[in-house]
């Protein structure tokens, strides 16, 4: 690994994104000890806030696979997978999660403690194929683990009508009634209202904080953007409430004393797709240069508003929403998302992250590229990479393509004035 695997934070707030990191994943393995159930779900859905609502435990293995990447646990897992048959052009969330679970699962010496085995399981009905077929393959893995199968229409988020609506309120309640049977938890609707409005607040504190990155200089960069960790693990605690407002208040000062990622901010970029979570020290590789990344497609994907007053409704909604505003959505759709970013935070350039790991994300880029030039004037640059396995991507080739456009835009910017 090159001499930038990992990425300068400037946020105090991210030394305390540790702890919580480390808190969460004790809870995991404790609720496990203590008897308590622990669920493997997928992120992004409405589950999350009737589990914690319930005294359940979710775990997200999805989220896990992240975190394997940045502690260089990945290549192991891989390697597992790789000898039962994966092909390493399958998404690489699906192999690490699956080498990880017939590998390593058991090893005591894991970073953070690793994942308790799940008591139950929600084997998703929608979202990317390959989230349904982790879960299908978690099934044959953990053969004693209760099984609920989520039953979601999959639509595009313009095309949600009430009657999808109406069927995602009844699968929650499905959900809610099967957790009951087999956990003997039942469910306090006053406290699912609470839990709600608290994820609702971590939304508005989420959307708050991402408007600061419209100021120049950006008082924080996608470098930063491990931040979103309470959003997927923690919507519905005060945990992830009281974090976020900290770093609102810290983010909003920043902004206020122009207090820019860099002492001389030239060039805003914007980052499409997810990013390699094994090295986010590329996001400040622009910097020496006077460029920042003050905006990113996967950010928008984690706030969804939330009505506490009618929680279970708003999770259905949730459930529906979540997935088609990243990986299934559709090209038309991605391209105003982006060039509507790219309005908001007066972007100069764009990063096109080709992601060998996430192709439905990865899909429209070509269009995408070509309506930035054409609508906006917006040069962009292809990145060749993977937001899982390092072997995909390349440090030379990297430098060597962002140093020329970096130059390219600083020429450009130049000759305007």
């Amino acid at each position: 690994m090159s001499e930038i695997s990992k990425s300068n934070k400037r946020l105090k707030a991210a030394k305390k994104l540790n702890r919580i990191i480390l808190d969460y994943y004790t809870e995991c393995g404790n609720a496990k000890k203590q008897g308590r159930p622990v669920g493997w779900m997928p992120p992004m859905n409405g589950a999350i806030e009737i589990f914690y609502a319930m005294d359940l435990q979710p775990v997200f293995p999805e989220n896990w696979s992240p975190v394997c990447a940045a502690f260089g646990l990945a290549p192991k897992n891989f390697a597992v997978a790789e000898d039962m048959g994966y092909s390493r052009d399958l998404c690489g969330y699906l192999r690490n999660i699956i080498g990880y679970v017939n590998g390593p699962i058991d090893d005591p010496d894991t970073p953070l403690g690793g994942l308790p085995e799940p008591d139950i399981l929600l084997s998703p009905g929608g979202g990317c194929v390959p989230v349904m077929k982790i879960f299908h393959a978690l099934e044959r893995r953990f053969p004693d683990a209760k099984v609920f199968y989520a039953d979601l229409p999959q639509v595009a988020v313009e095309d949600i009508r009430d009657y999808h609506i109406d069927y995602a309120e009844d699968e929650m309640k499905r959900l809610i009634s099967f957790l009951t049977e087999t956990t003997g938890h039942e469910l306090d609707e006053d406290r699912l209202r609470e839990t709600v409005a608290l994820s609702d607040k971590a939304c508005a504190l989420w959307d708050e904080i991402m408007s600061f990155r419209r100021f120049v200089p950006a008082p924080f960069s996608a470098a930063e953007i491990g931040i979103m960790f309470v959003m997927v693990t923690r919507q519905g605690t005060r945990i992830a409430v009281d974090f976020l407002q900290e770093v609102a208040d810290e983010v909003r000062a920043r902004a206020e004393s122009k207090t820019g990622v860099i002492e001389d901010e030239k060039v805003r970029l914007f980052w499409d797709n997810i990013p390699p979570w094994y090295h986010m020290g590329i996001f400040n590789y622009f910097e020496k240069k006077g460029g920042v990344v003050v905006a990113e497609t996967y950010s928008a994907a984690w706030s969804l508003r939330l009505d506490p007053e009618n929680p279970i409704r708003s999770l259905a909604v949730k459930s529906l929403m979540s997935y088609p505003m990243v990986s299934c959505v559709s090209i038309e759709k991605r391209k105003e998302m982006v060039l509507k970013a790219c309005r908001d935070y007066k972007i100069n350039g764009v990063i096109l992250h080709r992601n060998r790991s996430c192709v439905p994300i990865t899909l429209g880029q070509m269009a995408i590229k070509e309506a930035l030039e054409k609508e906006l004037g917006i040069p962009s640059l292809i990145i060749d990479g993977d937001h899982m396995d390092a072997r995909n991507f390349s440090m030379a080739q990297f430098q060597a393509r962002a140093d020329a456009f970096m130059e390219m835009l600083l020429d450009g910017k130049e000759g305007l004035q």
